[in-house]
């Protein structure tokens, strides 16, 4: 019986691991590095800048956002708008908080602002950029200091502007990406066909004689711990079983 039922229970691990390897490889392809082909993250959309954004960086640096959209297919309008950025791309709007210098002395202002428009724009990112390990060290202290909620909105530090633009861009595409494919949707029925799968486990792994509820999960968590790891080979039938 019991080698009956390690079959049956890996040949289902197997195939959600299968459908999770299909969904990762398939979901729009690789977006690209820095230094990675532009072709990549091409995004055909159109990027709003903040007037008032523009007026407070250095023209070198405008010029460099404006190469990297044309590169990228992206129209770039300058307009009188609240966040820093907003890109629209298959379409979907997505804002932005573009500190391209944190200043260590006034970051009160920064999260008050970030307060306001997380009720305004259901996508938000902040991206901040913190070259130094003081101005490292100042936001990780202020990000705690104002309990932000994770994730709500997130927060993306990079060690340079340039840096931060691209990580904008690319956050950007994909976002358009998820849109066009509607990989939200699918997370969401995966998820939920996972919850399933793993109240069927565990009922059929307490179904057997001796095995109770504590020694369900742990059998669970096994099988977790591999299907992140992406390891099939580990999955055998000592350490699943274990009878």
């Amino acid at each position: 019986m019991n080698s009956r039922f390690f079959g049956w229970f890996r040949a289902l691990w197997l195939s959600r691991f299968r459908l999770r390897m299909n969904r990762t490889s398939g979901c729009g392809g690789n977006i690209g590095d820095r230094n990675a082909d532009s072709s990549a993250i091409s995004g055909g959309g159109v990027c709003m800048m903040s007037t008032s954004w523009k007026q407070e960086q250095h023209p070198s640096f405008i010029d460099f956002i404006s190469s990297f959209l044309h590169s990228n297919s992206y129209r770039l309008n300058f307009l009188q708008i609240a966040p820093d950025f907003i890109f629209n791309n298959g379409g979907t709007s997505v804002a932005f908080i573009f500190i391209t210098n944190w200043d260590c002395d006034d970051s009160s202002s920064v999260f008050s602002r970030v307060t306001t428009l997380k009720r305004q724009f259901r996508h938000l990112y902040v991206v901040v950029s913190v070259p130094t390990k003081e101005q490292n060290d100042s936001f990780n202290g202020s990000y705690f200091k104002h309990a932000m909620e994770i994730g709500n909105p997130t927060f993306v530090p990079v060690s340079d502007p340039e840096m931060g633009f691209e990580k904008i861009v690319k956050i950007a595409h994909a976002r358009g990406v998820c849109k066009r494919q509607d990989v939200i949707s699918m997370m969401k029925l995966e998820r939920k066909r996972s919850v399933e799968q793993t109240e069927c486990f565990r009922r059929v792994i307490t179904s057997i004689p001796g095995i109770d509820n504590h020694d369900a999960n742990a059998k669970i968590d096994m099988v977790e711990i591999c299907d992140r790891e992406g390891d099939s080979s580990a999955f055998d039938e000592q350490r699943v079983v274990g009878f």
